[in-house]
């Protein structure tokens, strides 16, 4: 049958879990947790309960989905990391007593290198990059630029210094009043805006690294200062707000991506992350094909967020090179590549 991955993602609020066979989705099962929309982000504590009470339905859900027995499954990949501590111990756990359970491998992924992952994930009508080649990692807590030269040899050339670009979407939509996540809200609500009705400040940081803090700042003064005369402002502009904003978080992202693309003289672009998902982004990205010849690439929406396809992608390729891990392994909350 060839080689059967189960793999299980649980970093943040997703618990996910999914059946790959020779890099082939045959499964992937999310389930979310409403529980933090009341609080405007994700309680820690509350994520890691609900993980504990999701796991097992969803992992259940993703074998009868598949249509394979649990003895066929060669190995269990998950997420060691980086993530919510709590969240993470819950996975990790699961993976640790299932293997055991199982007499199986068991194969530890880093969280980054599985969003990258989705791009390796077998479809019959999707071409694969070819290494070496560029991937824009941009997420509710990263902010990234790699060089990927092989499955799991990735460099980190670009990273934000301060905010991510979906911290500054979430942070900028909750002072307007908007719900968490901000991000697809900001998104749907750009479509029906004018992006050039507020200038915005850009950040000027050397090399590939970015910054969104200053722009965050910016877009804050701007409230602050429109408010004063007028209160209210936010719900007569929301839709340039939002659409000027993603403008210009957009811009930020496309031009470092460009320069180092030109700067290594990379023609395979990839993009990945939660933030992937954000149609102005996914535009601008397939512009650059348009606009430079280069081959573009670009997730389905279904491998976007936190999902345990991507993990269970990132552990077919570690399995096929022997990299597995013992019952002694721990999770950790940080890391880089």
């Amino acid at each position: 049958m060839g080689i059967t991955i189960l793999g299980i993602e649980s970093s943040c609020d997703d618990t996910s879990a999914a059946v790959l066979t020779d890099g082939v989705v045959r499964s992937n099962v999310i389930a979310s947790q409403a529980v933090h929309l009341r609080y405007g982000g994700v309680v820690p504590e509350l994520a890691s309960r609900a993980h504990q009470q999701n796991i097992i339905p969803v992992v259940d859900k993703a074998i009868g989905d598949a249509g394979i027995d649990v003895g066929d499954i060669d190995a269990i990949a998950f997420t060691r990391g980086p993530g919510l501590m709590g969240s993470l111990i819950v996975g990790t756990c699961f993976a640790k007593g299932f293997a055991l359970a199982r007499n199986i491998k068991m194969v530890e992924v880093n969280h980054l290198q599985a969003h990258v992952s989705a791009h390796f994930i077998v479809e019959d009508d999707k071409p694969l990059p070819r290494f070496p080649f560029l991937c824009l990692l941009v997420s509710g807590g990263n902010s990234q630029i790699l060089l990927v030269r092989d499955y799991m040899d990735m460099e980190m050339i670009g990273q934000t210094i301060d905010d991510a670009a979906g911290e500054a979407f979430d942070k900028c939509a909750k002072v307007m009043g908007l719900p968490y996540p901000g991000g697809p809200i900001i998104d749907k609500l750009a479509k029906e805006g004018n992006a050039d009705a507020f200038a915005f400040a850009k950040p000027q940081i050397q090399g590939y690294d970015y910054s969104f803090s200053g722009l965050k700042t910016s877009f804050l003064y701007t409230l602050r200062d429109e408010l004063k005369v007028n209160p209210d402002f936010i719900e007569q502009n929301k839709a340039d707000l939002c659409a000027s904003l993603q403008k210009t978080v957009i811009d930020i992202l496309m031009k470092k991506v460009i320069k180092a693309a030109k700067d290594l003289k990379i023609k395979d672009v990839a993009l990945a992350g939660g933030v992937s998902a954000n149609s102005g982004l996914r535009a601008a990205f397939e512009q650059l094909h348009t606009k430079y010849g280069w081959n573009v690439f670009i997730p389905k929406f279904a491998f976007t967020t936190d999902n345990a396809a991507m993990v269970a992608s990132a552990g077919y390729r570690k399995f096929c090179k022997g990299m597995f891990c013992d019952q002694s392994v721990a999770p950790y909350s940080r890391t880089t590549l």
